[in-house]
């Protein structure tokens, strides 16, 4: 199958440090040119990839202080991949640009899906998928498309990672983690009123994005400066994850916020490492209770179950991880999404092939 992977220019592919779509097409377009697939993929020209690279700008925009408007840039990036379907260069088509191509892909014959990866809660959204309620549409969590029951969704896929990645190391677990980002939905403060209560150290290996650093000046920094139990790590790479999560008793993930996945979830998982997080979004899809961490709605019940983490089988998590969340798995369904939808598409592209 010849595919287009169109990704957002936000990141390279992957991405150096932080970027959760970027690093979930990388590992799609990488298992999908493993499966034996002539893959083009469209993103920002620092990307790494075993597929044929596409690239629309020259550096990822987080790193390229000229730009100032990427908008303008993904547009031109969309007009090049609509230029190739003149061309009849692609069996099928996925972006993973949110809503950006549904006007103008909708108008041409090549297949095309879009996975959907942030929130969909906002009032904005509900006039984009009541006007478009035919595009097809990919939820990352059934959690995720609550808001917006009037997309034609095609499938929930939840993420994957490459099976040996992240795997599990022989250190003894000694301090409760966050991972990610810190901005006021990851409730990092939470977090660290959680290890405290229970007189537990924190490591927090988190970015702080520039529209957050008024946010971790004020009310984070303080935190950790006055918590000799809290150590701010800063941003960390793929190289050095297995080592920190391998070392927690368990990833706390406090959020505030509707969560369409959580990728830190599944890593933590991929490492033997449980987590306990809060009843948000697709928390209680990631999560098996009892096996893989546990979820809870609030700091006092958090609080009350930290103690139970060590007891999980990490061996158990592991486990759960291979069978639920690797990026093969991952791509077997996205094939099958692609295949469904071309089939669907097989009489509408014949009726335009004999009106020309």
């Amino acid at each position: 199958m010849r595919i287009a992977q169109v990704a957002p220019l936000t990141e390279a592919v992957p991405p150096k440090l932080y970027g959760g779509t970027e690093r979930v097409v990388h590992w799609l377009t990488e298992e999908l040119v493993a499966l034996g697939h002539e893959v083009t993929l469209f993103a920002s020209g620092d990307s790494h990839t075993s597929a044929k690279l596409d690239a629309a700008w020259p550096k990822a925009l987080r790193l390229d202080g000229s730009v100032r408007d990427p908008n303008a840039l993904h547009m031109v990036m969309l007009e090049r991949v609509r230029q190739k379907c003149d061309d009849e260069e692609f069996d099928f088509l996925h972006f993973h640009l949110d809503y950006y191509p549904f006007s103008l892909f909708y108008r041409q014959p090549t297949p095309f899906l879009t996975t959907l990866h942030g929130r969909l809660d906002l009032p904005e959204h509900q006039p984009v998928f009541s006007t478009f309620p035919k595009i097809p549409v990919i939820s990352i969590s059934n959690a995720q498309r609550r808001p917006v029951p009037q997309a034609n969704w095609v499938r929930t896929i939840h993420h994957g990672l490459p099976e040996d990645l992240l795997t599990p190391q022989q250190v003894k677990p000694s301090y409760l983690a966050v991972l990610g980002r810190i901005a006021p939905e990851k409730g990092v403060d939470r977090a660290i009123r959680i290890a405290t209560r229970c007189g537990i150290p924190l490591k927090i290996a988190a970015k702080v994005d520039r529209a957050d650093q008024e946010y971790y000046d004020e009310l984070i920094s303080p935190l950790i400066k006055a918590n000799p139990l809290v150590e701010f790590i800063g941003e960390i790479s793929d190289r050095e994850k297995p080592d920190f999560l391998s070392g927690a008793i368990g990833l706390l993930v406090p959020i505030d916020w509707p969560e369409p996945f959580g990728l830190v979830m599944i890593e933590a998982m991929a490492c033997g490492t449980p987590v306990l997080a809060y009843n948000r979004g697709s928390v209680p899809e990631i999560i098996d209770p009892g096996l893989t961490g546990f979820v809870v709605e609030d700091e006092t019940s958090a609080v009350a179950v930290v103690d139970r983490l060590a007891a999980l089988d990490r061996a158990a998590i592991r486990k759960q991880f291979e069978s639920r969340f690797t990026a093969r798995r991952m791509a077997l369904d996205y094939l099958a999404a692609y295949r469904g939808l071309m089939e669907e598409a097989e009489p509408r592209i014949k009726l335009v092939s004999s009106a020309e």
